[in-house]
């Protein structure tokens, strides 16, 4: 429990005045970041072999802004894990389930995402992108309902289990010596991830409660993140220079 006990913090290298308690790469942090690794391959742009005509090449290529779609929201969790890793430096065994638990979560959810992500595409350019020829258009309103409602689950576990793993920190806070700024910074990451949770679970109850048209599509909920995002980091923003010294 005080494995920072002996360590003088103030020596520790800072990202915007939070000391970096995990610096050194964990056997979690390796084996989530394999694990990301490999959902990657999985959204890879070819699925079967090289191009070796200009007809297979193009149909790759078409696959580009669904595959960069997928990247970022990959790049979301896969940072959020990262940042959690290098600023509490934690392996104890909640941080290794949540951790576990991240990862098994992301590799079920790149189905989904790579469908979402690729009906997206399609739908923005009218279907003048068939961005994968593997995945068939959506048939009915009812199956639109049906893909964003488990793309929406698979999200929201993923939000939680980042929560989590800060609320774990935020337990841990006297143990890890976290400073009045560190202690915000860290109910602020909280915040941030409730947030996602909270819209995530906004499109989780449209897909099964409300009526199907598409004006109800649970995607819709994510538009709230544009707004609601920018605004917190504001607010959070301001409270924190009052903190600085």
């Amino acid at each position: 429990m005080g494995e920072f006990r002996n360590i003088d913090l103030d020596t520790l290298p800072d990202k915007q005045g939070f000391r970096l308690r995990g610096m050194e790469m964990t056997r979690t942090e390796t084996f989530t970041d394999a694990a990301f690794a490999f959902a990657l391959t999985l959204l890879v742009i070819s699925v079967d072999t090289i191009p070796s005509n200009y007809a297979e090449l193009t149909a790759a290529v078409k696959g580009i802004p669904a595959f960069g779609l997928s990247c970022m929201l990959l790049f979301l969790f896969w940072h959020g894990h990262w940042g959690w890793s290098r600023r509490y430096g934690l392996e104890d065994f909640p941080s290794m389930i949540l951790s576990f638990f991240l990862v098994f979560v992301m590799l079920c959810y790149v189905y989904p995402l790579k469908f979402v992500t690729t009906t997206f595409v399609e739908w923005v350019t009218g279907r003048r992108i068939d961005a994968d020829p593997n995945v068939e258009s959506i048939a009915s309103i009812n199956e639109l309902f049906g893909i964003f409602t488990i793309y929406s689950f698979g999200f929201v576990a993923l939000c939680i289990s980042i929560l989590l793993l800060y609320w774990r920190a935020w337990q841990r806070r006297d143990d890890l010596h976290l400073n009045a700024m560190e202690r915000f910074v860290t109910r602020s990451e909280m915040g941030s991830w409730s947030i996602l949770v909270s819209v995530g679970t906004i499109a989780v109850l449209m897909g099964l409660f409300a009526p199907q048209s598409l004006l109800t599509v649970p995607g819709w909920a994510y538009m709230l993140l544009p707004v609601l995002m920018p605004l917190y980091a504001f607010l959070r923003g301001r409270q924190l220079r009052r903190l600085q010294p």
